[in-house]
């Protein structure tokens, strides 16, 4: 059991997997994305800090959201954050579209090489059954 104190009240709480918060944050924290979610869904064009002041809500936090794909800027409202590898703008996620694109490609070419030099087992035996030797 791993016990851990919350990282937004300080309460003790069984810590089960993800934010070391207790599931009383955990439930207000849901409550203030559904919040949020319904302001930015009727307020297209509300900016970050506007969303954060009218819900009361930390703008690291509805970055964060925006960040796990929970939210989503429509694109007409100009509003997103940047890509964390080129910086363009998004709205929604970590990487933009071509970005994401390049890192496929790239890991699909690393996997593809190292299948390639993959070195192949042989076995110099040419018979590869287990031997037992006798104790005479």
């Amino acid at each position: 059991m791993d016990v851990r104190n919350c990282k937004k009240c300080g309460r003790v709480f069984n810590y089960l997997s993800g934010m070391p918060i207790c599931p009383a944050c955990r439930e207000k924290t849901e409550e203030k994305f559904q919040e949020v979610k319904e302001f930015v869904r009727d307020n297209k064009g509300a900016t970050i800090y506007e969303i954060a002041e009218k819900c009361d809500v930390e703008e690291g936090q509805i970055r964060q959201w925006v960040r796990e794909e929970r939210l989503e800027f429509a694109s007409d409202s100009g509003i997103g954050v940047e890509c964390e590898n080129c910086g363009a703008i998004i709205f929604t996620g970590r990487f933009c579209a071509k970005c994401k694109t390049d890192m496929v490609n790239t890991f699909s070419s690393i996997t593809k090489r190292a299948e390639v030099f993959q070195p192949q087992k042989k076995d110099s035996r040419e018979n590869p059954r287990m031997r037992f030797l006798d104790n005479h």
